[in-house]
């Protein structure tokens, strides 16, 4: 799985917490893997849209979008329980 470049503003998000390292570790599981339990990969609501998230740890989640067959493209980091 190919995951393409984070937007600027998404490695800011993840730098202003701290997440950097752990958003790294997840993104190579990731790409080894899309569906590795220690993920969480899920399609979201509505499931029409086909928008999937993945975690990053207990709290934040990755939003993502399949761009094209083995292409991911990251749209949004956030807070899983806001």
């Amino acid at each position: 799985m190919k995951v393409l470049p984070v937007h600027s503003k998404l490695v800011a998000y993840l730098k202003k917490r701290h997440l950097e390292k752990k958003f790294e570790k997840q993104r190579l599981v990731f790409e080894h893997n899309t569906f590795h339990p220690s993920l969480g990969t899920e399609l979201l609501e509505p499931k029409h849209m086909r928008i999937w998230s993945f975690r990053i740890d207990k709290k934040y989640r990755a939003i993502f979008i399949f761009r094209e067959k083995n292409v991911v493209e990251i749209l949004d980091i956030n807070n899983h329980y806001k």
